[in-house]
């Protein structure tokens, strides 16, 4: 059996009212006991309990704060691996978001087999609310961008991605399309977005028409080469083999091939997310 490492964490709350004190744990900060350089941080998918505590909850920027935790934490990390100051700019970071709504918890101990295990145990223990039953399955483009988030944390690569990345950086201003999510391997720009097929091929066809001018800005602003990635579901999970929703399916998937956009199903999902392992050397 393998000797379990000691490791550290912390809660990371959302506090809507500080007089109050009512909070919902809303992430997990992971580290080896005094290793900064080792932290990883994690944060809830299911915001319905805080937007159950407070309808007026900022979400967009409550997750868009993991992004900014995680690239902290990597940076510190590599200044000072051995230091408990890698705690400290995360500190700032959530006394600068929301004044005190965010906070953090002291530091417990726990021993893990690893560092991804354990996340995921901690994130079941203390944040996730519990499944019912009865709770509908998430369908169309969320369970695609769902699938994709799990393998890609499973291969603990997530954190190293970025994510929302807006189209507008590379097209032209008031382009509100966001893909969602990518990294930079060497010369290459890889970037993944999930698309539902299921309804109808609106989202292929304007990821098709968006292509060659991201591809053309990714060149010209990063000088690498774009590689875009659109994540479908398998044929046969859409179609039940009825020919109008088998020839929407083939419609949207040579719509994007035909604009050099790479076109994966859900079922290569742990392929990719294996590639991304290797080449950010996780």
């Amino acid at each position: 059996m393998a000797e379990r490492v000691q490791c550290e964490f912390f809660l990371i709350r959302y506090v809507p009212d500080v007089v109050k004190g009512e909070f919902a744990n809303i992430g997990v900060l992971l580290r080896e006991a005094g290793r900064a350089d080792s932290a990883v941080v994690r944060f809830t998918r299911d915001w319905a309990r805080v937007k159950c505590m407070d309808a007026d909850a900022d979400i967009v920027l409550l997750e868009a704060l993991e992004a900014e935790i995680g690239a902290r934490l990597r940076t510190v990390g590599k200044d000072a691996p051995g230091a408990d100051q890698g705690i400290k700019p995360v500190m700032e970071i959530l006394e600068d978001t929301l004044a005190n709504s965010v906070q953090m918890t002291e530091v417990r101990a726990c021993l893990a087999e690893s560092l991804p295990a354990e996340i995921e145990q901690l994130m079941k223990m203390y944040v996730e609310p519990l499944k019912v039953k009865t709770e509908r399955k998430r369908t169309g483009r969320a369970a695609i961008a769902g699938a994709m988030r799990t393998e890609f944390e499973r291969a603990g690569v997530w954190g190293l991605m970025r994510k929302r990345i807006a189209a507008s950086l590379y097209t032209r201003a008031g382009d509100p399309m966001k893909i969602d999510c990518g990294y930079r391997p060497n010369g290459v720009i890889r970037m993944f977005q999930a698309v539902s097929l299921e309804g109808d091929v609106e989202a292929a066809k304007g990821l098709a028409y968006s292509a060659p001018q991201l591809m053309e800005g990714v060149q010209r602003v990063e000088a690498a080469r774009l590689e875009l990635t659109a994540i479908v579901e398998p044929l046969r999970a859409v179609s039940d083999t009825e020919d109008e929703a088998m020839e929407r399916y083939r419609f949207g998937v040579e719509a994007m091939e035909r604009q050099e956009i790479r076109v994966v199903t859900l079922n290569d999902l742990a392929r990719v997310a294996e590639t991304a392992r290797v080449e950010l050397r996780v």
